[in-house]
């Protein structure tokens, strides 16, 4: 791997003080400590005859996001969003118009789980939110170590949530108690992302700065398994970063994961032994459907693996380097937005452009919400998208 040398000397001073982290999606393309202008140009877009309609049905503002990832959650009735400015609402997902709003008067930096009634949300300080869904009253507040970044997983009456400093906490719903937490120590080096948690029945899934995946008791937070998406290589630190950063995909049989300068890999559930592996390196995660897995790797092309064998079906590459978010699987289409606030529908047969629509022109960073026969995007302007798929 080569490595710039202007990013050498601005991590310097942080490797020197001890563990430092570096913004994931300013090192794509605009720049690894932030900005939005890009270092290395994206492609145009290409030109492409339309086999999908993607309408807009309605679009609200929540408040700015940037720098942070946020994803709205929905209860089928109601979408809830949130802004890094304290903004929370609640929004008819049939007609966009707005039910319920909490101005919460301190900074969010995640959300938003929904679950079992509650809505939550992460601030910097490492507070956990939560409201009730139906009016947006406050519920209960538990109080973390280390700035929340990642979005609160809601079930099986508990709440998984994890922190910037390594660990991973689960809370009762019903009153934020601390049922147990667990912690590991981190890389000189990390991107400041943390990774996605997921929850069944049995356990939380977590993937971890270095690449480690984990599946730990619901019950009492005891290891199940651990196994490796990536193994970090390299001479430098900035070499051997190999973080799971973005989302996993589970289904009834196995978690599917992809590190940063490392591999996309499928494990069984169960025991955590590997299915298949890929070299690959991502930012985003993955996402899955009844046959396929889908990727984008860290230079924006969108990859489709068959679930079961990790064949590579096909790769659309039309989108290098636009910092493509990760793919939300909807029926017969593959949804991806970029940096630029374009969301960009592809067949899930051969990756070929469906359809195409803009948003507000900021970046599409966090996970889009899929509902039925459509999605919401929120960009880091704060704008609330909701599209139709005819």
């Amino acid at each position: 791997m080569r490595v710039n040398p202007v990013i050498i000397a601005a991590l310097a001073a942080s490797l020197l003080s001890g563990c430092g982290t570096m913004d994931k999606m300013g090192g794509w393309v605009g720049g690894w400590f932030g900005g939005s202008a890009p270092k290395v140009k994206p492609a145009e877009l290409v030109e492409f005859k339309q086999t999908a309609s993607l309408s807009r049905a309605w679009e609200v503002s929540v408040g700015s996001g940037a720098p942070y990832s946020f994803t709205p959650g929905s209860d089928g009735q109601a979408v809830y969003a949130a802004g890094k400015d304290g903004r929370l609402v609640k929004i008819d997902i049939a007609s966009g118009r707005e039910l319920a709003r909490a101005d919460i008067g301190k900074p969010i930096s995640a959300g938003v789980g929904v679950g079992g009634g509650l809505v939550l949300v992460g601030t910097i300080k490492g507070e956990v939110l939560a409201f009730h869904s139906k009016d947006l009253k406050p519920a209960w507040t538990a109080t973390l170590s280390g700035e929340i970044l990642s979005t609160p997983v809601v079930g099986y009456g508990v709440a998984a949530v994890r922190s910037n400093n390594g660990s991973i906490y689960l809370l009762e719903l019903i009153d934020g108690k601390l049922r147990w937490a667990q912690s590991r120590s981190l890389p000189a080096l990390t991107l400041r992302e943390a990774g996605s948690l997921a929850v069944d029945r049995r356990a939380v899934y977590a993937g971890h700065p270095g690449g480690r995946l984990t599946a730990m008791s619901l019950a009492n937070g005891a290891p199940l398994w651990e196994t490796n998406v990536a193994l970090p290589r390299g001479a430098t630190e900035l070499e051997r970063i190999a973080d799971i950063t973005g989302n996993l995909a589970i289904d009834e049989r196995m978690i599917c994961a992809a590190a940063y300068q490392g591999r996309v890999a499928c494990f069984d559930l169960r025991e955590g032994q590997t299915v298949w592996a890929r070299d690959l390196s991502s930012l985003t995660g993955v996402d899955m459907d009844v046959r396929q897995l889908y990727v984008t790797d860290d230079h924006a092309a969108v990859y489709a693996y068959d679930k079961e064998r990790g064949v590579n079906l096909w790769k659309q590459d039309k989108l290098r380097d636009r910092r493509t978010s990760t793919p939300l699987a909807l029926d017969r289409w593959i949804a991806v937005g970029d940096y630029q606030g374009q969301v960009h529908l592809l067949n899930r047969d051969d990756g070929a452009f469906a359809a195409r629509v803009g948003t507000d022109g900021s970046g599409i960073r966090g996970p889009m919400l899929a509902l039925d026969r459509g999605f919401i995007v929120q960009t880091a302007n704060g704008g609330l998208y909701a599209f139709k798929i005819q």
